[in-house]
């Protein structure tokens, strides 16, 4: 299931910090759903528990045939489909009353597609939950992102079909930004070897299995080395006000 170190786990000791930030939104989207809901990009399910039973019926979308399959035998009351998004294909206009769809538009090659589908699919009043990572906290290029986000530009890309976009951000209390600030300096250690700053002129699928070696051992370092991460927990995070200073953009569209 974790090939990846992008695939958080909620199993592995080292990822806590993260699992618990995407942990996170699913806490606050659960207590914003009902109706009829789509999760664009449901991974394994990380929120599944929350979202089934906030909503009357929960439909989950991803690329991950196999996860697809187990989430389909585990929670038989709800509908999963596998496929490449975007577009959302077979799903018919003005269908869903919410679509949650959280660190998922980074890995999307046509991003403008991708909003435009979820307006497309959402009925009139329904509410787009949108979360991606704040490139301004990004520590190193990921590349399995195609892109990421400033807080204007994201804005701008949901204005274009969505005619209100509340902008908030996750972030962290002094617990968390105490190991943002060790993170940032165990990765710079790393990144200081890159004098050719490789990192942002070879193509991404060159750069995903070292990645992914690094990203384990900074994060099993980390995890050794430091008691906080082992600490932290889901509400050691926050709804911001002020996006652009937050560690993940958490942004709600109404159609």
């Amino acid at each position: 299931m974790y090939k990846t170190t992008e695939i958080t786990s909620a199993e592995i000791a080292s990822d806590n910090p993260v699992h618990q930030r995407l942990l996170f939104p699913y806490v606050e989207a659960a207590q914003l759903v009902s109706g009829n809901l789509l999760e664009i990009g449901c991974g394994w399910g990380r929120g599944l528990e929350l979202l089934t039973k906030a909503a009357d019926h929960y439909t989950g979308i991803d690329k991950n045939a196999d996860l697809i399959a187990a989430l389909s035998a585990e929670y038989p009351q709800s509908t999963f489909i596998a496929a490449n998004i975007p577009p959302l294909s077979n799903l018919p206009d003005n269908t869903f009353d919410f679509i949650v769809t959280f660190q998922v538009i980074e890995h999307i090659e046509n991003d403008d597609l991708f909003v435009k589908e979820a307006h497309r699919v959402l009925k009139p009043g329904g509410k787009l939950l949108l979360t991606t990572v704040n490139k301004t906290f990004s520590l190193t290029r990921n590349p399995w992102h195609v892109r990421e986000y400033y807080a204007d530009g994201l804005k701008t890309l949901m204005r274009k079909y969505f005619p209100t976009v509340e902008t908030r951000g996750v972030h962290g209390n002094e617990k968390v930004m105490t190991y943002y600030e060790q993170n940032k300096a165990s990765v710079k250690k790393l990144t200081r070897f890159d004098i050719f700053n490789l990192q942002y002129r070879l193509p991404r699928r060159l750069l995903q299995v070292p990645y992914d070696l690094m990203n384990r051992l900074n994060r099993n370092r980390l995890h050794e080395a430091s008691g906080i991460a082992a600490e932290i927990d889901y509400t050691d995070y926050l709804v911001s006000r002020d996006p652009a200073g937050s560690l993940d953009f958490f942004y709600i569209a109404t159609k």
